[in-house]
């Protein structure tokens, strides 16, 4: 289904739509609040950006060093092209060590390589441990957003869930209560488990080393207690210096939550005595996106889903209605190069306003490639039969200046003559939800003229 079909379905439910938009406008004013605390902000997006764009160009001797260091340091390094080689590695390394329980933490590219149910599929038990990742593992659905991932449920919904999945009382969606019982339950699966698997923030080349953050612990927690860690890692999550960490670490967490840094930075360089450490390196399309001068800064993307806080289309369609691992503007740029035909409404979700790359951390121009996705995917892929002939009216009118004044003409006058019912008629959707403002006498460009010739007189 198109995101507009998507969006449309989250939209039925008006009052959990504005609760939606609220909460994730509540996160963006955190976050300027943060960094407008913060001396050289820009001086340190511009450092952000630069040492992605360094990297990404040298990628190949980074990637080659990271493996050497890591080696040194115990940990085997495997490498992925692809998510169902990423998958088929990381069970590998589960039944060569008997391991039947897994635990998660929050990792965007297990969800992109669909490594849950292919686990599951092997009888293995694979438990998020995120709770927001666990709230809607056990509601059976994706993450609604990359930081914020149970973002479109309420506290309602949550105890609704907990009560049918982990047995607990009624208690009016109380939170302390709810998350209480959550770190018991999970508190269980943690001494269980016989792997824990992360994902990696940060991987540092002239180190070897790699840097998880979260808000709870859990990746600790997994970590420190399993026999067997497994870090799954994108390409693009090198840096090549542990000086640069200062840089990302203080651009992330304000970004993401306004907070100034994570409450946990879990820095991890080799295994302890008798544990087992595995770095899954993968692809899975991301050379073939660095390969397209015109969208190759994506990847420059350090996953703190600012640009989906303070999108307008975002806040109010939902995660869910981009049918993608990674939803709003970010993903609206990395999904169409993942698979073009099934991705195509979702750089048209966009209003162009260039919000996202006003807080994007790394400076990812993130309008401008999706203008650009947008140039490409209507020469590439089918268009609708009325959207081609509207737009074709549109140029035609466009192209004769005299056409357009009087095209604008008759709009001015039916704004401030005809009645509403015919102006938000079937054909204007704008008018189902708001009123079009009545049309001035003059058009700017009349304005203009009889400014300038009241100046000369």
């Amino acid at each position: 289904m198109s995101h507009s079909k998507l969006a449309s379905i989250f939209n039925k439910d008006e009052k959990r739509v504005d609760w939606h938009d609220k909460a994730l406008w509540f996160v963006r004013h955190k976050r300027d609040l943060s960094v407008h605390n913060v001396k050289g902000w820009e001086e340190l997006r511009n450092l952000g950006h630069g040492i992605k764009a360094h990297m990404l160009s040298n990628l190949d001797n980074y990637l080659i060093q990271f493996e050497e260091n890591a080696k040194k340091n115990g940990v085997q390094v495997h490498w992925a092209a692809d998510a169902d080689e990423h998958n088929k590695i990381v069970l590998q390394i589960l039944k060569d060590n008997n391991a039947k329980k897994i635990v998660k933490s929050k990792s965007m590219l297990t969800e992109e390589c669909h490594l849950n149910p292919c686990l599951e599929a092997d009888g293995i038990e694979v438990i998020d441990t995120d709770l927001g990742e666990r709230i809607v593992q056990l509601a059976k659905e994706t993450p609604s957003h990359i930081v914020l991932p149970a973002i479109h449920k309420n506290r309602h919904e949550v105890d609704e869930l907990f009560q049918e999945h982990l047995g607990t009382k009624p208690c009016d969606g109380d939170p302390q209560y709810l998350t209480g019982e959550a770190r018991k339950h999970l508190r269980t699966k943690f001494i269980q488990a016989d792997a824990a698997l992360t994902g990696v923030n940060f991987a540092v080349a002239d180190t070897g080393g790699f840097v998880v953050c979260t808000n709870e612990g859990n990746a600790d927690m997994g970590a420190h207690l399993a026999p067997v860690h497994i870090a799954s890692m994108g390409v693009e999550k090198l840096i090549p210096k542990q000086e640069h960490l200062g840089v990302f670490l203080r651009l992330l967490a304000r970004s993401a939550t306004g907070q100034p840094i994570t409450t946990y930075s879990s820095h991890f360089k080799k295994p302890r005595k008798g544990v087992k450490m595995h770095i899954v390196i993968v692809d899975n399309g991301r050379s073939e996106q660095l390969s397209r001068p015109d969208f190759r800064a994506s990847l420059h993307c350090i996953r703190c889903g600012a640009c989906m806080n303070t999108c307008p289309i975002y806040r109010r369609s939902g995660g869910h209605s981009y049918d993608a691992t990674i939803p709003g503007p970010i993903g609206s740029i990395l999904s169409p190069g993942k698979d073009l035909t099934k991705h195509s409404t979702l750089p048209f979700a966009s209003t162009l306003c260039g919000s996202c790359s006003d807080v994007c951390p790394v400076k990812i121009d993130i309008h401008s490639q999706l203008y650009k996705w947008r140039q490409i995917i209507t020469k590439e892929t089918p268009q609708p039969f009325v959207k081609k002939q509207a737009m074709k009216a549109m140029g035609n009118i466009f192209a004769h200046p005299n056409r357009f004044e009087t095209v604008g003409k008759i709009a001015r006058w039916s704004l401030r003559n005809l009645p509403k019912a015919m102006i938000n008629s079937k054909p204007n959707v704008w008018g189902h939800t708001r009123d079009l403002p009545l049309g001035p006498e003059k058009s700017f460009d009349q304005w203009f003229k009889d400014r300038e010739n009241d100046k000369k007189s």
